[in-house]
Formats: structure tokens, C-alpha cells, sequence
């Protein structure tokens, strides 16, 4: 489409880079031009190329133009002359009310190369607008007894001019009780106040005429008068009061016309009259009473009009109470507009080059803009196109995008790219608009290949067979002939901490993978490679993926027992006093397991004991505790077999034995116990023979012992008088066991034993080998015989 003074500029390319230009030089300040407001239209308002520092020429060639935000354009660019001209007349007041000063921002787009300007249109301002008081008359009810200096509001005038043109100045017609002055609120605005110098007396008049006289700043000025009735009441000494300064009220914007907004409540504690109290507008604008309606007697706020988020986000209300005797009361309404998303996003196309070279860099396709009236997430702009389309939507600044081309483009897969621009806000429900464009692709070939999936997960059981095929990858080239051979690698690690290909090896053809050698979990759960393809153009092209091999558990280990320590020694007994209660805390077997999740839960199970009855095992933890309490028939040694079980499939095991000794106190020493009889017998009958038998064998092993004693000194003597067979130099008999210094054990070597607890002090605790190195015997054989170290048998003690 033409405009008057342009040219359409021809489809060419504009590299991603230039948008980058374009972003930076949008940070600078914005370029301003100025235009007094009711000038005429296609006036003169400025210079672009003079102010942008370009020769007029480059405007045309670089395609520039102006946009503003929406759809209106109120400047129009000549590019040959690079001048700005009115579009139309401007209303200062209608563009932008009261807000000071007045800005219209809009854009300079330079599309060869991309950039762009901003810029500011200022509207100033004429005082073209005299000041006008809303109500033709102010009433004014004041108590005769009001003291001099009290202080009246009156209601403001409205001037829809801006700056010193709408700076107003009040004066009072001259009379004998009253003088005006002005005041300044937070907000900059002058307000008229009437300040009583003489007191009233209503018996003398009751009723006083004024006249309120404004006047505005503008060269020349203009001015607005209105009537001010003053009514001298009887006295009113209470004044009516509100529960607040100050309400806040939030409104949707879509609420119907008479929908209630709210209701203010005053209170007067005077009565009669004097506590009738009606509600009015204080100092409200025209567009104020024109959207709400306040309900005198009530106090209820009624909507009027329908609202407008974009127009207006919150109003601000004063309402002032008077009660029959004049007194008043002012409080503050303040309306917040709640925004619907009832505008969908714009999208103005502003350039689009077709068709462009599949093997082109990145490349800017087109240029545009969205908006949205609506604020805060209802205002919020998400841009989106097809995702299998190499494309991408980048943003830049002010709400612009450019379409850039992302990676290389195949003419041969795809001619013709239809892609829909959607542009979408966030608001609930969300509005959305499309915008269709066609970009075609010239001829060029380059396609890599493409992994099916950018990595992979491969599970592995343990202890597998050597050369076992565990997975594959696979990767596709669009090209054809030689462009499409793929060859498979596997890519070094980047440390040298994992021997990689001692574990994994690829067929370079089709991407098979297989394990060298047989894994072990216990040393190796998961490891990951890399995988490239590459395909047989010149130059070659290529793609990786990540391979990551998990090797899974079997239930290849026995439970092991950690305590009591299952290693063939002689195990040492846990004790328990007789006087435990039952649930009484014996032992714990302790056991792990060297598998993985359910292969190492173990439980435990009391396979065996010498009274099943007396222990109890918990098969999750292996505690074992008393199930009653012990009684005197209960064998003192107890043993118990214990199974501990894995949970694997299927499920291995291990044997465990406990010792447990019944004592009856932990003081006295455990390996005195003597073995508990199996049956205590405690009839007085048994008694006597019990003594007889004890002193008959005393005397038999005593007669034993002395025909022991006297042989073994009949041989010592006949081998002292044979002249002895024994030769300190000589060897031992072969049927000894050889305690020398050369042998396996230390002739000073004692051997602790730890017996079970039924060993009676009539057993051997120690055995001690007490054949040393003999000296060289010296003297008669008699001295040999009587030394000490000839002893060559076992003692025990």
C-alpha cells in the first residue's frame, strides 16, 4: 500500500545483527518535536533527517517511516524531504485532559539497515478553554453563632487547559462579612475558601448574596463568576461525623449501568433538624457526575455510565455531609477500576522479505509490533509461531519482534513456510489473534545428521555375557548418495578416569552397542559415553548424544554376619540374668548384604534352639529377646541357630549360631559355671547317697594319684641308673609336636582357650607348651632327671 510521499521499498534482507543496532540505539533518549495544539492540518512541525544527522537521501533509501502505538497516525513523513507534517488538528485537551505536559510517543523505523528512533510528539498547550463552576449557585448554611475566621470550602471551577492556563485565581465580590482566599491541596490544585470576618446575627439578615469571581492564567485571560447564598441558621453545635476520612472501593470494569458502588454513612449526635443529614459532591468534576450518582439522603454511590479500564484506572470521590444546622463533614471515596481482559492483543506488520536462501545466515524475515489496551497480566503479550518451523520470534524493544531465520533452511524437505504469528495475552480467559505470512526458501542443500533422540537410557543386568548387543542409537540425514552414509564412534571421555572402551564398543554401520566385558554392580553402577555420527559429505557433517548405561542388580552375595562373627573361633557367650523379664534385650544379630534394594533386604529366622520356647526373634532387625521369664529348669547354655534370608529371587542365605549363657548375676565369673543338670532333684533321700558316692570316688582318684606318682618316680629312677634315653641334643619322638624356635610356633606361645559356659574349674582353661630349648646337660643323669626343664608333658592348670 502507498502513502503520499512514500515508496514502497523493495524485499531484501536485514541481518539479525542490524536489529541488535537497532536495540541499542532505541536505549538513547527519545527525539523530541513540539506542535502548539488547533494548528491546521499538513503543518510544518520538523526535520527528521535534519535531526537524525542523515543526508535527505538516506531516508528514502533506508525505507524509513513513522508508526505510532494503534492504529491512529497523526504525523505524516515525507522521505525524500525528510519533513513532518500534521495529519490532522490536535486537541490537546481531548488527547491527554489534564495531564501536563502532553506527550504522544511514536517511531522512527529505518528498515536498511534495521533501527530504530524513538521520538516524542509535545502538544502544548492554548488557552482556548475559559473556567466554569459546575452548579450555577452555591448555598452555603451557616450557624449565626460561628466564629469570626471560621473557614468555608467552596467548590472549585474546572478549566480544561493545562499549565499556567489553568491556574486560577478566586475573588470574592466586596461585602461587610466575608473575604476569599485559596488553598493549595497535596495535589497542586487551588481551591476558594470564604473566611467570615464579622459575625452573623440572622435576627438582622438572614440571607446573604455573593458573587464568586475566576480568573485563569492564560494571555489574554479568561474568567467564570457563580452565586454564592449564604443562609444564616440557629445554632447547630455538632457537626456530623464519618466512620472514615477515607474508603476504598474496588469496581469491575464491566459492571452494569445502576450497579450500587457504595454507601457512605455519616452520624450527628444533635437531634431534630439539625441531625438530618443529606450527602453531596465536594469539589467533583463534570465526568465524575456524569459516571456516579450519589443519593442525597441515603449516601448510596450509583453507577451511572459504563467504566473504562484503559480510560480511566481509579477515581477519586469527595462527599461532604451537612447536617440541617449547616455543620459539614467531608470524607474521600476512592474507586478502583478492576481490569478485565476485554481487548485482544494488535499485531501490525511493519516489513517481510521473501524469499530467502536456505544456506543464509540468520536472517531477519519480519518486523512487527503488538499491543494491548488492556494492563497489568490482561496487558501482557506472549508471541508464538508453529514450533517444527525453523523459525524464531525475537524480541526487541517497545513491544517489537523480529521473525529470524534459526539454523539452516532444506528447500528440498520444504519450499514454502506458512507460518501464523499467534500473539496471545495473559489475562483469564486469554484473547488471541493471528497473523498469517508465506515466506518462500530459494534453493541450497545442507542437512546434518539428527539423532532420534538426544540421549539415551540403556539397562544392563550384571554379570552379562561378553559381546552382549545392549542397545542402539540411530541417526537420520535428509540429504541422499553419499550425503546420507552415516558412520557411528564412540567420542573419548573427557577424563581418563573411566576405561571406555574396555567396557563398550559400537558397530560403526548401524549404531549397535555391546558390552567387552562381564559388569559387576557391586563395582559399577552407571556410566555414560558419547556417541557422534557423521555423515560422508565433504565437509562432513556431524551430531552427538549422550549414551547413559545403567547396569542393574542381580542377588549375586550372600547375606553376611557381622556379629556374632561367624569366622570358627571359638565364640564368646552372651549372658543373660535369670531374673529377665520376658522381652528381655539378649543380643542383635547384625548382618549386611553387598546387593542393591530388595536383593539386600534381609530377614532373620530362628531355624533352631536348645529351648525354642525361651527366645524370640524379630525377623526385620534381628533382635533377639526373652519370650518368658526363666525358671531354674532351664539349661544354662543355649544355643540358637539363626537364618539370615535376603529378599532376592532367588533368595540366598546365611547360618549364624548364637551361645547364650543363663547366669545369675553378671558379677561372678562365666566360665565358672558348672554344667546345670537337667533335672533338679531336690528330695532329701537322694542326699546321702550323693555324699557316699562323692567320697568314694575322692578315694579312689586319690589312690590312682599315688600309683601315678610312684611309677612315674620308679622310671625316672631306672632311667637315671640305665644311664636315660633322653638326649637334650637329640630329637623328639615324631609324635610330638614341634614347639622349637624353627618351627610355626613360639616356644614361649601360650593358648588361651575360651570354653563354653558348662566348663567346670575341673577343665583346662590354659594350655601351655613348656618344652623349651634344652640346656647341655652337665652332672649325673639324677641332676637331669630332678631339673624342672626336663618336663616334656602337658600341664594343666
Amino acid at each position: 500500500m502507498e502513502r503520499e510521499g512514500t515508496m514502497i521499498p523493495q524485499p531484501r534482507q536485514v541481518l539479525f545483527l542490524l536489529v541488535l543496532l537497532g536495540v541499542s540505539g532505541e536505549a538513547s533518549e527519545p527525539v523530541q518535536f513540539s506542535v502548539v495544539e488547533e494548528m491546521e492540518r499538513d503543518s510544518f512541525v520538523g526535520n527528521v533527517a535534519k535531526v537524525l544527522g542523515l543526508e535527505v537521501g538516506d531516508l528514502s533509501n533506508r525505507g524509513a517511516r513513522v508508526v505510532f502505538k494503534g492504529k491512529k497516525e497523526y504525523l505524516q513523513l515525507h522521505p525524500k524531504t525528510g519533513d513532518l507534517f500534521l495529519r490532522e488538528k490536535l486537541d490537546r485537551e481531548e488527547l491527554c485532559g489534564i495531564a501536563e505536559p502532553c506527550v504522544l510517543s511514536f517511531k522512527i523505523l529505518l528498515e536498511n539497515p534495521f533501527h530504530i528512533v524513538r521520538a516524542e510528539l509535545i502538544v502544548e498547550d492554548i488557552n482556548d478553554h475559559s473556567p466554569v463552576f459546575l452548579d450555577s449557585e452555591m448555598v452555603l448554611k451557616i450557624p449565626e453563632n460561628t466564629s469570626p475566621g471560621t473557614v468555608f470550602v467552596l467548590e472549585n471551577a474546572q478549566d480544561l487547559d493545562a499549565g499556567s492556563n489553568s491556574l486560577l485565581n478566586y475573588t470574592i465580590s466586596p461585602n461587610s462579612h466575608f473575604h476569599s482566599q485559596i488553598r493549595n491541596n497535596s495535589k497542586g490544585k487551588r481551591y476558594p475558601e470564604l473566611v467570615l470576618d464579622k459575625a452573623l446575627d440572622r435576627e438582622k439578615q438572614s440571607e446573604i448574596t455573593l458573587t464568586l469571581i475566576v480568573v485563569d492564567g492564560g494571555v489574554p485571560p479568561r474568567s467564570g463568576t457563580v452565586q454564592v447564598r449564604v443562609l444564616v441558621v440557629d445554632v447547630n453545635d455538632n457537626a456530623p461525623m464519618f466512620t472514615q476520612s477515607q474508603y476504598e472501593v474496588q469496581i469491575p470494569e464491566n459492571s452494569s449501568i445502576g450497579s450500587k458502588v457504595f454507601t457512605v454513612s455519616a452520624t450527628d449526635s444533635d437531634a431534630g433538624n439539625n441531625a438530618d443529614i443529606s450527602y453531596t459532591f465536594l469539589h467533583a468534576s463534570e465526568s465524575i457526575r456524569n459516571i456516579f450518582q450519589l443519593i442525597e439522603k441515603s449516601g448510596e454511590l450509583y453507577l451511572k455510565q459504563k467504566l473504562d479500564f484503559e480510560l480511566t484506572q481509579s477515581y477519586t470521590i469527595d462527599i461532604q455531609a451537612t447536617d440541617g444546622g449547616g455543620l459539614s463533614a467531608e470524607c474521600s471515596v476512592i474507586v478502583q477500576v478492576i481490569d478485565l481482559n476485554d481487548n485482544p492483543p494488535e499485531l501490525i506488520m511493519s516489513s517481510l522479505t521473501s524469499p530467502i536462501p536456505e544456506n543464509s545466515p540468520k536472517t531477519v524475515v519480519a518486523v512487527f509490533s503488538v499491543s494491548d489496551l488492556d494492563s497489568g497480566e490482561n496487558g501482557k503479550i506472549v508471541c508464538s509461531i508453529q514450533d517444527d518451523f525453523p523459525f524464531v520470534l525475537k524480541p526487541s524493544v517497545d513491544n517489537f519482534y523480529t521473525l529470524v531465520t534459526e539454523g539452516t533452511l532444506d528447500r528440498e524437505s520444504k519450499a514454502e513456510y506458512n507460518i501464523t504469528i499467534t500473539v496471545s495475552d495473559l489475562g483469564s480467559p486469554r484473547l488471541t489473534s493471528e497473523h498469517n505470512i508465506t515466506v518462500l526458501i530459494s534453493d541450497v542443500n545442507d542437512n546434518p545428521p539428527v539423532f532420534s533422540q538426544r540421549a539415551y537410557k540403556l539397562y544392563l543386568q550384571e554379570n552379562n555375557s561378553p559381546a552382549l548387543h545392549i542397545g542402539s542409537v540411530s541417526a537420520s540425514d535428509r540429504d541422499s548418495g553419499i550425503n546420507a552414509k552415516i558412520t557411528y564412534s564412540l567420542l573419548p571421555p573427557e577424563t581418563g578416569d573411566l576405561p571406555l572402551f574396555s567396557y563398550i564398543s559400537i558397530n560403526s554401520d548401524n549404531g549397535h552397542l555391546y558390552a567387552l566385558r562381564s559388569l559387576d554392580y557391586e563395582a559399577i553402577q552407571a556410566f555414560q559415553f558419547t556417541v557422534r555420527a557423521v555423515d560422508g559429505g565433504s565437509p562432513s557433517l556431524s551430531s552427538q548424544a549422550v549414551v547413559q548405561v545403567l547396569v542393574e542388580d542381580e542377588n549375586d552375595n550372600s547375606p553376611f554376619v557381622l556379629y556374632p562373627l561367624q569366622n570358627g573361633t571359638a565364640p564368646c557367650n552372651d549372658l543373660v540374668p535369670r531374673a529377665a523379664e520376658p522381652g528381655y534385650l539378649v543380643t542383635k544379630v547384625v548382618a549386611v548384604d553387598r546387593d542393591w534394594g530388595q536383593n539386600s533386604w534381609l530377614s532373620y529366622q530362628l531355624v533352631k534352639a536348645t529351648d525354642p520356647g525361651l527366645f524370640t526373634l524379630f525377623a526385620h532387625n534381628g533382635e533377639v529377646h526373652t519370650a518368658r521369664p526363666i525358671s531354674d529348669r532351664d539349661t544354662i547354655k543355649q544355643k540358637l541357630l539363626v537364618l539370615v534370608k535376603d529378599n532376592g529371587q532367588p533368595p540366598l542365605s546365611t547360618m549364624a549360631t548364637l551361645n547364650v549363657l543363663l547366669v545369675d548375676g553378671f558379677s561372678e565369673p562365666y566360665m565358672q559355671f558348672p554344667d546345670a543338670p537337667k533335672e533338679q532333684v531336690q528330695m532329701n533321700s537322694l542326699t546321702t547317697y550323693l555324699v557316699l558316692s562323692l567320697a568314694s570316688v575322692s578315694f579312689l582318684f586319690l589312690v590312682s594319684l599315688i600309683m601315678f606318682i610312684a611309677i612315674h618316680l620308679w622310671k625316672k629312677k631306672r632311667d637315671a641308673t640305665d644311664g636315660g634315653h633322653f638326649n637334650p641334643n637329640g630329637s623328639f619322638p615324631v609324635h610330638l609336636v614341634d614347639v622349637s624356635e624353627t618351627g610355626t610356633l613360639s616356644q614361649r606361645y601360650q593358648y588361651e582357650v575360651c570354653l563354653t559356659s558348662g566348663s567346670g574349674t575341673n577343665e583346662f582353661k590354659f594350655l601351655k607348651p613348656i618344652i623349651p630349648t634344652l640346656p647341655p646337660a652337665e652332672g649325673s643323669g639324677k641332676e637331669s632327671i630332678e631339673n624342672p626343664h626336663l618336663r616334656n608333658s602337658f600341664f594343666f592348670t
